[in-house]
């Protein structure tokens, strides 16, 4: 279960806005982590609790294939990202990196409490209900790995 206070944003929200081009050049991962969402929100960073969630409508993610955008939300704290639909390549550079996300029509405010289960696609907010789409098996285990680089890693040492 993934439990977090909603962060709401809408459609289209593409990665030079969850991680601005001028910070590509580091590989620092608290750099990511201090100005995600800057390009829409700049003071995210700041007001993000870890395991907040953030809620979207469609193509959350759209834009460049820039695997930063998803390290950005991961190392701010975020504990998943819930959206209608997602942008093909963010949805799989998030869960190489171990990034939960649920594509699901949620209904809540910014502030409420979500809470999400990821194994039975369901995200609950004030006692309602939202049925989402379930990741196969096979992503899930990627997630609960911490992502495919330590998937990898674990299955080479027990080998």
């Amino acid at each position: 279960m993934i439990k977090g206070k909603a962060w709401i944003f809408g459609s289209d929200i593409d990665t030079d806005v969850i991680i601005p081009g001028k910070y590509l050049r580091t590989k620092d991962m608290q750099v990511f982590a201090d100005h995600a969402m800057e390009g829409i929100d700049p003071d995210f960073s700041k007001k993000v609790q870890k395991g907040d969630i953030i809620v979207a409508d469609d193509n959350f993610g759209c834009g460049s294939s820039r695997e930063q955008a998803a390290l950005a939300l991961k190392y701010a704290g975020v504990g998943c990202v819930v959206a209608r639909s997602f942008g093909r390549i963010f949805f799989r550079n998030a869960i190489n990196v171990g990034l939960p996300l649920m594509e699901a029509d949620v209904d809540c405010n910014e502030g409420d409490e979500v809470e999400i289960d990821l194994t039975q696609g369901i995200v609950t907010v004030n006692g309602k209900v939202f049925q989402g789409n379930k990741l196969p098996d096979f992503l899930l285990e990627m997630l609960q790995a911490g992502g495919l680089v330590a998937q990898h890693k674990a299955k080479k040492n027990i080998q």
